[in-house]
């Protein structure tokens, strides 16, 4: 039995202080084992070659954070099944996708498999690694970007905004998208529970799950708007934009503990926008 086929079991969650090395083991374990079941709850809302945002549905074709991708080599850090990535092959990019877990790589590859890209489009290239030691030359990218890939999930998410500045070629932009973290206030759950105040947020012990053996098999990590102004600026970067999507009155799914009913009282979502100098 492979790593990709197995999913620990889950029997308690909480807010427990682990190290960087445990919480990207735990992260790589749960998303090799979570890969298939996620992309078959989720896949039809996130599409094969679409590029969304967030839980609300932003879409990249819509809001344009990216600019012009075409003849561009981009970057995109946590990939998972590669939708995003192949959304940018369509513009005429040179995509290269990166994701910690093999699982997840799989599902990109059955991607492509099932839904083939057209002929005179480049697919992606899908690489196994981990975000904070990127396996690239330093300036080998014009663009990169995460959509809810790899940040929210490392906890010391400075050493991957570093290696995404080292890797962009000057005046490269970064745009990547996280829980808004005005969210970690509250319950994670869609109904009018995860509307009332119950968490400190300035306290950043990050959510753990731990599996029958005690182990942590999850672990999210929550970081201030604050923490990530200082995280980018202090990467080399300069803040463009950030932006808080409003949730769309069409969009009636819940995704988790994102929903409408939510969606009409707080972000869910926290898209930055930088460029290297």
């Amino acid at each position: 039995m492979t790593d990709s086929d197995y999913t620990p079991e889950i029997i308690s969650g909480g807010y427990i202080a682990i190290d960087e090395e445990t919480s990207v083991r735990a992260n790589r374990t749960y998303w090799d084992g979570s890969a298939e079941e996620y992309l078959a709850e989720h896949g039809s809302h996130l599409g094969a070659n679409d590029f969304i945002w967030g839980p609300e549905g932003i879409r990249e074709a819509d809001v344009h954070l990216l600019g012009d991708v075409a003849r561009k080599q981009v970057l995109e850090v946590g990939c998972g099944a590669g939708q995003c990535s192949r959304w940018v092959a369509l513009q005429g990019a040179v995509a290269t996708g990166i994701d910690l877990s093999s699982g997840m790589l799989e599902q990109a590859a059955r991607m492509q498999r099932d839904n083939p890209l057209p002929a005179s489009v480049t697919p992606p290239t899908y690489l196994e690694a981990d975000a904070r030691k990127l396996p690239f030359p330093s300036g080998s990218f014009d663009l990169a970007f995460s959509s809810y890939g790899a940040l929210p999930f490392v906890k010391d998410a400075d050493a991957v905004l570093a290696e995404v500045a080292r890797v962009l070629r000057p005046g490269g932009r970064w745009v990547f998208s996280v829980t808004h973290p005005l969210r970690w206030m509250f319950p994670d759950v869609p109904g009018e529970a995860g509307l009332t105040v119950e968490y400190p947020y300035f306290d950043r012990t990050p959510y753990v799950e731990l599996d029958a053996d005690g182990n942590p098999a999850y672990a999210e990590h929550h970081r201030t708007l604050g923490d990530w102004i200082a995280l980018i600026v202090g990467a080399g970067f300069v803040l463009e934009r950030l932006t808080e999507p409003e949730w769309p009155e069409d969009n009636t799914a819940t995704w988790g503990g994102w929903s409408p009913l939510r969606g009409k009282f707080m972000p869910g979502t926290a898209i930055f926008s930088a460029r290297l100098p």
